[in-house]
């Protein structure tokens, strides 16, 4: 079957303005693995990564001890844009971009709705690879997408001498042509003279369509496209680190998820502020694209807009805020880029040079998170800028519900992403780490390995504190996120003596919390009560559901359910604004409230500290 779909023609066609030819629409879902072992074995004489067993985890590690203790100065040349209303800008399309196949489905980024025939096609493909890849496969790869962009983008005009970039795109096991639409919206997008390279990093997939027929159908762009594969799983942080290193022809690094499509007119915007000063990175406005349907959609939230700014709770979960008044006045145009506190991560541009003097990644951070706000506060607090860009939009596919995820490999052990947590914030938050620790208690024994030579690039570049950069560029999280209370005490709330205990279930805003089995790992048994009184989960408060008895969870912010006490000695949670008692049914696995009776054993709860390992 695989042998028999047709290739695209070979050439140089998505380098220009040539049209692809459609795709063959291919309703299965792929799942077929390979033995990567003897792959392994087969190539590793002359595989050029080499970095599990030779000299690449050394190389790895020691690139943050070849810093420049002063970035180089600034030397290229470039005019800045102007917006000239109503006089279309200079890389602005002539005409409206053709479609992939005309009248095709997808096209124009309209939804592509599937009858039940295809169900259980749809279902198998979300498990495997978290999105319905029935629809993906029948959608050109090439198709036209929706423009999603304020009318002033239109009438920029950009200096011609900008600078050329290499895209770099990390993908594990990735579903086909969700990845190579990705690759071919960014050649049929890019005008091809800044365009150096696409850089493709294979993070140990074991799926056969991301191997030989990979590798085949990637040659009719004649080099333009290259794939490295990884000899191990790294994970998507030191995988990005890894294309850095492969990627040498671009001046600027772009990096993309193994599933988005570019907008149109999305380069020129996005490199302009670095063509303009090398320590800025930029950041696209990111659409949502449906995982089921393939919709284009602006992101939710933001300000009348659509514009947010980036940002994280004290758990460290992403936020997104609206544009404040105060970034909106330094502009003279609706359009023009703004400051962000934080990135989401996935998607970005920084000038490749500048991202090796910033050391990277921290080589310590595995698989995935916190490694977008450890490049916002290195980026920041060192000197140099992070913009959101509105004329530069991507969309990206969101995971759906029912994908089965990507396990992390064995070596890394339990927790990778709260060890990144927890190393970001010793590294760069300074005393404002104690608000981590208080909304995320269980962390404070994880070991989180050494970050002395992080410490070093600190104080060698005279990086500001954390205080500064909560004072002048992050001004305004804390009056959407304010500064936690202490805690009085956290752990997993057990029934007394019994082995039960208090489980979100994973339910929040609303849902009811459940008695279930004490597991001992956290998680959604993991609360935590504060001097507000203010019973907690993550940003989730507990208090009494809508029939005045059965307890729910549902989002708070500091001045809000401020509802418990708890007595240690006597084992009682209290709720406050009753008077009454947390109460269990260990038959009907309920949680609520119920006049206190000090004989009741089932009003009887302890508190037991749990630490994440």
């Amino acid at each position: 079957k695989e042998a028999n779909r047709p290739m695209p023609n070979k050439g140089d066609h998505g380098l220009g303005n040539e049209k692809f030819k459609p795709v063959v629409p291919w309703p299965h879902v792929e799942g077929v693995e390979v033995d990567l072992e003897s792959i392994r074995r087969k190539n590793k004489a002359k595989n050029e990564l080499n970095h599990h067993g030779g000299g690449g985890d050394n190389k790895q590690q020691n690139i943050i001890q070849r810093q420049y203790l002063t970035f180089k100065p600034q030397t290229f040349v470039y005019r800045d844009p102007v917006l000239r209303p109503g006089v279309l800008g200079n890389f602005e399309p002539k005409e409206p971009e053709p479609h992939g196949v005309v009248g095709g489905p997808g096209e124009e980024a309209k939804p592509y709705v599937l009858g039940p025939d295809y169900k259980e096609s749809i279902q198998a493909s979300i498990k495997e690879f978290g999105f319905n890849m029935v629809a993906s496969d029948m959608i050109s790869l090439d198709r036209s997408v929706n423009d999603l962009r304020q009318e002033e983008c239109k009438y920029w005009h950009y200096d011609d001498n900008l600078l050329t970039s290499s895209v770099v795109i990390v993908f594990h096991n990735e579903g086909w042509s969700t990845l190579m639409r990705t690759v071919h919206s960014v050649i049929k997008r890019t005008p091809r003279k800044y365009l150096a390279e696409i850089v493709l990093i294979d993070d140990f997939s074991n799926k056969a369509h991301l191997k030989e027929r990979l590798d085949e159908y990637i040659k009719q762009w004649n080099g333009l496209v290259k794939v490295f594969r990884n000899e191990r799983r790294e994970g998507l942080i030191q995988a990005r680190s890894i294309g850095a290193q492969k990627a040498k022809l671009g001046r600027v690094l772009v990096y993309l998820d193994a599933h988005c499509e570019v907008g149109i007119n999305w380069y020129a915007p996005l490199i302009a502020p670095i063509s303009k000063d090398r320590t800025t990175c930029t950041v696209p406005l990111i659409d949502a694209i449906d995982g089921n349907t393939y919709k284009i959609v602006p992101q939710g939230g933001g300000d009348e807009d659509g514009f947010a700014r980036g940002a994280w709770d004290w758990s460290m979960l992403w936020k997104r805020v609206p544009l404040t008044k105060r970034e909106k006045e330094s502009r003279k145009t609706k359009t023009e880029p703004y400051r962000s506190p934080a990135m989401a991560g996935g998607l970005f541009a920084i000038e490749r040079d500048f991202f090796f003097e910033l050391g990277l990644y921290d080589p310590g951070l595995q698989i995935w998170g916190g490694e977008n706000f450890e490049i916002s506060y290195k980026i920041w607090q060192c000197g140099g800028k992070l913009l959101f860009v509105p004329c530069s939009r991507v969309g990206h596919i969101y995971r759906l519900q029912g994908w089965q995820g990507n396990p992390p490999p064995v070596y890394v052990g339990s927790s990778p992403t709260l060890k990144n947590y927890v190393r970001v914030v010793e590294v760069w938050w300074d005393e404002y780490k104690d608000y981590f620790y208080a909304s995320r208690p269980e962390t404070k024994a994880l070991p989180y390995g050494d970050i002395s030579e992080l410490k070093k690039f600190r104080e060698d570049h005279n990086c500001k504190s954390f205080k500064w950069f909560m004072e002048e560029i992050a001004y305004d999280i804390i009056s959407y996120y304010p500064l936690p209370p202490k805690n009085v005490d956290w752990g997993e709330i057990r029934g007394f003596e019994t082995t039960y205990c208090i489980d979100s279930m994973g339910h929040t805003n609303g849902g009811f919390v459940e008695l279930g089995p004490c597991h001992r790992m956290g998680g959604n048994q993991l609360f935590r009560i504060n001097e507000a009184n203010q019973l907690m989960q993550y940003d989730q408060c507990l208090t009494k559901g809508p029939d005045g008895s059965k307890i729910m969870i549902t989002h708070c912010n500091q001045n809000e359910y401020k509802d418990w006490q708890y007595f240690k000695n006597l084992h009682r949670f209290t709720h406050i604004p009753s008077g009454k008692c947390l109460d269990r049914s260990e038959v009907l696995h309920q949680v609520f409230i119920s006049e206190c009776d000090s004989s009741k054993a089932t009003q009887k709860w302890e508190m037991n500290n749990i630490l994440s390992v």
